[in-house]
């Protein structure tokens, strides 16, 4: 079995604040409907697909406690962690590196920690259709959704051919990659028909990523040289802290599949969510009252009169809630923070921003 799983799960996740922190972001964050974190959830997604030993999770060193704490069976050799957060690109360098050095043949599926799959059953064949393709090619395969709005959050992948050739449900070849385009060109190319949302799951040889890698980024691939000798022994340590010193901070999508001529999409019907922000979440949760509110309170108690699409969360077991006349707000309510803010993703954004000024470290 040449397959294998990496599970990103290094993100600060502080478009969750103030429920996430950096000292416990998003993906560790477990859900009241589901009693898990995102990325628990994710894992046993996983072990429907994957031989459990096949899995690998990476996060940064200092998670490692959080990963235990949720996952306490697994071997710590099924932990790649990063000394330092640099995006996905070398996360995804140092991942292809590790399984390699323990299978020279290995095809290897990246998926991030903070989605929601719809039709499970639909989603393993799909993925294995991917595996399938990509263990007898040297190419890079992304799994592509069919966008239903002009989201500014996904990178939109064009395929040759346009809308005919990926109703076909095969491997298309990618013509053009754009992350996270302007509202008006997202909407250009929703109308257009000829574009699939990047879903941040690929699928490629791990040697074949590093290749490519090579071609498109070799700032990156460089460091990596004489990694060989240095993976699984006690050198190991010191020979990435040197290399993670050296890297460029700079996505998979930036560093590679903009730049790649050799990306292929695979169209997935699955029904997918990338929980990346409140509003996704939102969007994505069935926990809404009949006025679109979705809540979360500790207590059980509140009073909430003429408040429509608002999400509403409290931490405190003691606390009544009692909001009136809110419309499409965000009320977070957490031991040191009150955060209320409309749910304009931008007007969100621009408030996290400020939050990077000094004065407000110890919130972070």
């Amino acid at each position: 079995m040449h397959n294998y799983c990496v599970i990103l799960a290094g993100g600060a996740g502080s478009s969750f604040w103030p429920i996430c922190r950096d000292d416990h972001p998003k993906q560790f964050y477990v859900s009241e409907t589901s009693g898990k974190s995102f990325l628990r959830q994710t894992y046993d997604r996983m072990l429907a697909i994957f031989p459990e030993e096949n899995i690998y999770i990476i996060s940064l060193l200092r998670y490692k406690d959080l990963l235990r704490e949720q996952f306490p069976d697994i071997p710590e050799e099924r932990f790649i962690l990063e000394p330092y957060g640099r995006n996905t690109a070398p996360a995804t360098a140092f991942a292809a590196v590790k399984v390699l050095s323990r299978d020279p043949d290995a095809v290897m599926t990246i998926i991030p920690s903070d989605q929601e799959i719809g039709d499970r059953l639909l989603f393993r064949s799909t993925l294995r259709t991917a595996m399938d393709y990509a263990a007898s090619r040297d190419i890079l395969l992304a799994l592509g959704i069919i966008p239903t709005s002009p989201n500014t959050n996904f990178g939109y992948v064009q395929v040759t051919g346009g809308r005919d050739a990926y109703e076909a449900g095969k491997p298309v070849k990618a013509k053009t990659f754009t992350e996270k385009p302007s509202p008006e060109l997202a909407g250009v190319f929703v109308e257009s028909g000829e574009f699939l949302w990047n879903s941040g799951i690929f699928v490629w040889k791990a040697s074949a990523i590093l290749r490519e890698m090579h071609v498109c980024s070799p700032e990156i691939t460089r460091l990596w040289t004489g990694w060989e000798q240095a993976m699984d022994t006690p050198a190991e340590a010191g020979f990435v802290e040197k290399v993670y010193t050296e890297s460029p901070n700079i996505s998979i999508d930036y560093a590679v599949l903009e730049k790649s001529d050799n990306l292929w999409v695979l169209p997935a019907r699955f029904g997918w969510s990338d929980v990346g922000t409140y509003n996704s979440y939102y969007m994505h949760s069935r926990k809404k009252d009949s006025c679109g509110n979705m809540t979360s309170i500790a207590s059980g108690k509140s009073l909430l009169r003429e408040d429509m699409n608002d999400i509403i969360w409290s931490g405190n077991p003691r606390k009544l809630v009692v909001i009136r006349g809110l419309e499409d707000y965000l009320v977070v309510d957490t031991d040191d923070v009150l955060m209320i803010c409309p749910r304009d993703e931008s007007r969100m954004k621009e408030t996290l921003s400020e939050l990077t000024h000094p004065g407000f470290e110890e919130f972070m």
